[in-house]
């Protein structure tokens, strides 16, 4: 399975723009106070990576923009703590030890435009687990070797999604119900996985093969 072309320096120059002008105006909840071993500014960024933390980071300031928690050991995405974050855009997760989400573990965060979920140990995707997030621009998928099945419905709301990632897991098939839910897709990568040679991966090849345009630049 090929890997359809990365975005334009143009296009990703956009989707970070777009990311960073939803409002980053310092504001008096972020000086309430940081988690343990992070780092907090004042463009609303709490930089968690690397921590050796094994739990979310708890009382981390409710308008918080940013939030980068990979290089961890972390097993879980508590979703009372991280539904409060309301205003979030930005969250990198990858590098941790995440075996699981749901729909209900981003039912709050309708700003969220990027999201890295790389380097873990997800093993499905279950339906509408990304629905809540109606603002997600890109999404990173990737390098989470058991992860062998993606539900037909697990994007069928991220209308806005231009950037999806999902090589280097352990995919044998995609419907292709999930691709063509995505009308402002630019970008796919899916390479690297163990395809099964049947009729639903014809079909995602054939799709693949006559959308591809749409990927260009």
């Amino acid at each position: 399975m090929r890997l359809l072309p990365e975005p334009s320096a143009q296009s990703l120059r956009l989707i970070f723009l777009l990311i960073f002008v939803m409002g980053v105006a310092p504001s008096p909840a972020l000086t309430a106070g940081c988690p343990d071993r992070c780092v907090c500014d004042d463009q609303l960024v709490v930089q968690c990576a690397g921590q050796q933390l094994t739990d979310f980071p708890a009382d981390l300031p409710l308008a918080t923009r940013q939030l980068i928690i990979s290089n961890n050991r972390i097993g879980e995405l508590p979703a009372l703590q991280l539904n409060y974050l309301s205003d979030l855009v930005y969250l990198d997760c990858s590098n941790n030890s995440l075996t699981e989400i749901s729909e209900s573990t981003f039912g709050n965060l309708r700003k969220l435009a990027y999201l890295d979920l790389s380097f873990n140990t997800l093993a499905q995707i279950d339906d509408r687990t990304f629905g809540p997030l109606a603002s997600l621009v890109m999404l990173r998928m990737t390098d989470n070797p058991g992860l062998s099945e993606i539900h037909p419905d697990a994007f069928s709301e991220n209308i806005a999604l231009q950037v999806l990632d999902v090589s280097r897991n352990n995919l044998t098939t995609l419907n292709i119900s999930t691709l063509i839910a995505l009308p402002a897709l630019r970008s796919l990568g899916l390479s690297g996985n163990p395809w099964r040679c049947d009729c639903d991966t014809e079909d995602l090849c054939l799709w693949v093969q006559i959308e591809g345009f749409k990927f260009q630049g």
